[in-house]
């Protein structure tokens, strides 16, 4: 009988658990679109004063492409929010609930059920 206990007592923490990971699954992912526009804004903020500070100083871009600029401003801005969100992609990896093997628990104890 205790052994049915535990077996029930395993998959309710299962549940529990589970609504646990998905619960942190989302939070991460919030975490992850917050701060990916946080980067899309900081970006259009460098680009703008960059293009302000070009301007004033009598650039025409003529000379560079919008692309280049806008490829380089990214790079220089984006690096702390790879790092970011390399960490977050760990933690939904690691935001997961182990499943019970009901049938492998009943299979190891099996010769003292029938002995």
């Amino acid at each position: 009988m205790g052994q049915i206990v535990s077996d029930v007592t395993e998959i309710l923490d299962y549940k529990d658990n589970k609504k646990h990971a998905k619960t942190q699954r989302k939070e991460i992912l919030a975490q992850m679109a917050a701060e990916d526009a946080e980067k899309t804004n900081l970006v259009k903020k460098v680009l703008a004063s960059q293009r302000a500070k070009y301007g004033a100083s009598g650039m025409s871009n003529s000379g560079m492409t919008e692309g280049a600029v806008l490829k380089r401003i990214k790079s220089e801005t984006v690096a702390p929010y790879e790092k970011k969100r390399r960490e977050n992609l760990q933690k939904l990896k690691q935001a997961r609930a182990k499943k019970p093997n009901l049938l492998k628990s009943l299979l190891s104890r099996f010769d003292s059920l029938v002995g």
